[in-house]
């Protein structure tokens, strides 16, 4: 399988390009900064300079053109304003599903977050940030891909267990990025896995016995 990472340098995507690579998938990692090029192939990824903010869909297109799957792991990031949020965290997202469309990428994954069902009304940089987050998923249920939106809880870079708790109703919680990386790597492989929203935390089930709980439940 060849997959195209957003944010290929981001922490959650560069666990998932180890992942992939590890099990003799390929991958293509979309950057935003030239200098994230070593550390990106290091992982095992072909490194492509591509700036969601600035590329067009067309040019998206071309950078995971034969892709058989892409997934939106990019983000504006801790620190960065409303502004940013929304145009990285939204419209960076809709781009590469666009992208997706004009390339014939099949499969989309996006990580989201918790609070993206109920995204509140504020004004601060955190609201803003969940009603992009909201935005984005909309866009990709509307769409006519194969789609998977992955909403975990708190990130940590603990080192993952392996175990979690998979559900398709929200809940809270934290999970390291290991962990959310390893299920999205089982998702990108499991053909029944299609136009599902799943949160994802710690937990105590091994992540294959909580993704076929979840997957033997109706959708």
């Amino acid at each position: 399988m060849v997959v195209a990472i957003a944010g290929a340098h981001g922490k959650i995507a560069m666990r998932l390009t180890a992942l992939l690579t590890a099990d003799g998938d390929s991958v293509v990692g979309l950057i935003r900064n030239s200098d994230h090029a070593r550390e990106v192939g290091e992982r095992g990824a072909s490194p492509v300079v591509c700036d969601l903010e600035r590329a067009t869909s067309d040019e998206v297109a071309t950078a995971i053109s034969g892709a058989d799957a892409t997934v939106f792991a990019a983000g504006a990031g801790p620190g960065s304003d409303a502004e940013r949020k929304l145009s990285m965290d939204r419209d960076g997202a809709i781009k590469l599903l666009d992208g997706a469309k004009a390339a014939g990428v099949p499969r989309f994954v996006i990580v989201s977050s918790v609070g993206a069902e109920r995204p509140p009304d504020g004004d601060d940089v955190f609201s803003v940030y969940l009603r992009a987050k909201a935005e984005a998923d909309e866009a990709v249920q509307a769409s006519d891909r194969d789609w998977m939106i992955v909403r975990p809880g708190r990130l940590t870079d603990d080192r993952g267990t392996s175990r979690v708790r998979i559900d398709a109703a929200p809940f809270r919680g934290h999970v390291p990025r290991d962990d959310v990386a390893a299920v999205i790597a089982r998702l990108l492989h499991d053909p029944r896995v299609s136009r599902r929203v799943l949160y994802v935390n710690g937990g105590e089930q091994p992540i294959e016995q909580a993704l076929e709980g979840v997957l033997s439940a109706p959708a």
